[in-house]
């Protein structure tokens, strides 16, 4: 996984102190509601009718054992002994004390996380396919790219204030275990003739009040334009996106609006000016973020010894048997498997987990 450096700590540590004096104002009553609302969703802080809620970032849904504990500190700590993960691969705590966040951020970036850009209407987290890296299905590992997008986007000066929120989902397998085309921008990883990287891009989706599959803007994308034809679509939905109507402000609203073919011609006028700038990928950027997700050291197995045990496990457990049935996946290794977790037990709201499990 990415892991942050000397500059991307000094970020966090800023950050930290200057939402803690904010906080500390806001409490003695130096700032007003309204004041405090930007700075509070900047750093993933809701005011909900019981608690307030914090909603960490987790790029592209990828943790470390080291994250994991200390989410599960934070959890005994700070908020009722649990958290929730959310949908879009964020984990949240729905129960701290407000004078307490500054000092969550600070023990959230101990461990290179942070809150930023989890609310208000900004470019959210980046998500991809939840066996990403390690599926045997997908055509190359997303997470680089999602990690060029989490750089690109985070603190953007030009897209911190859009209509309304926005999300992007990446994916690379046939099978769009990422929903790609339910996200106000869908990528889609894929191979041309000659195994060069390309992608097709999609604008428009979303569910919620008004659901909406994402139409296709552009077809065969060379891997070197993706930032940049990406921000030519954010340009155009900021200048043309609906700011009256919360309701309406979507992108998908827009493109219905204008129509596929309109809005298409939009994003390329706008590109004209972006083509070929200083967002333009080259090898050595995308080499050294792909040196991040280098594959682990796995022990040499084969599949078949691996499948002659478990079937024999079937015979002595049918209980074992219907887990296997239901709980894993193809690994791209031989002889491993993933495994799948549900966060649904009998009694407990769906994605609740405690700090003991965490």
């Amino acid at each position: 996984m990415y892991r942050y450096d000397a500059t991307d700590k000094q970020i966090l540590s800023e950050r930290v102190t200057q939402f803690r004096d904010q906080t500390k104002r806001f409490l003695a009553g130096e700032l007003s509601d309204n004041e405090f609302l930007p700075l509070r969703l900047q750093n993933g802080l809701y005011i909900q009718r019981l608690a307030p809620m914090l909603r960490v970032a987790v790029p592209y849904g990828l943790y470390n054992s080291t994250q994991m504990r200390q989410l599960a500190h934070i959890a005994r700590h700070y908020d009722k002994g649990y958290a929730h993960v959310s949908t879009r691969q964020n984990f949240q705590f729905n129960w701290p004390h407000l004078e307490d966040v500054p000092d969550i951020l600070a023990d959230l970036a101990q461990v290179d996380m942070h809150a930023i850009q989890t609310s208000g209407n900004c470019v959210r987290n980046i998500t991809t396919d939840q066996y990403a890296g390690v599926a045997a299905d997908e055509i190359e590992d997303p997470r680089p790219w999602c990690e060029l997008l989490r750089q690109w986007s985070t603190f953007h000066p030009e897209f911190a204030l859009l209509p309304r929120k926005f999300k992007i989902a990446v994916c690379a397998t046939r099978d769009d275990r990422a929903a790609f085309q339910f996200h106000d921008i869908g990528v889609e990883l894929k191979h041309d003739s000659s195994g060069q990287t390309q992608f097709d891009i999609y604008a428009g989706g979303g569910l919620g009040r008004t659901p909406v599959i994402a139409q296709l803007i552009r077809a065969d994308l060379p891997w070197q334009h993706l930032l940049t034809y990406i921000e030519a679509i954010l340009r155009v939905y900021n200048m043309h996106g609906n700011r009256e109507n919360k309701f309406k402000a979507r992108i998908k609203i827009l493109v219905r609006a204008l129509g596929v073919e309109a809005f298409r011609e939009k994003v390329e006028k706008e590109w004209d000016y972006l083509r070929g700038g200083e967002n333009t990928l080259d090898s050595a950027a995308v080499d050294y973020v792909k040196r991040h997700f280098v594959a682990p050291d796995y022990e040499q197995l084969d599949d078949s010894s691996a499948n002659r045990e478990l079937a024999s496990q079937r015979m002595e457990s049918p209980e074992f048997g219907r887990w296997l049935d239901k709980n894993i996946h193809a690994h791209r290794q031989p002889g491993y498997a993933v495994v799948n977790l549900a966060l649904k037990p009998t009694g407990i709201s769906p994605g609740d987990i405690s700090d003991s499990q965490m």
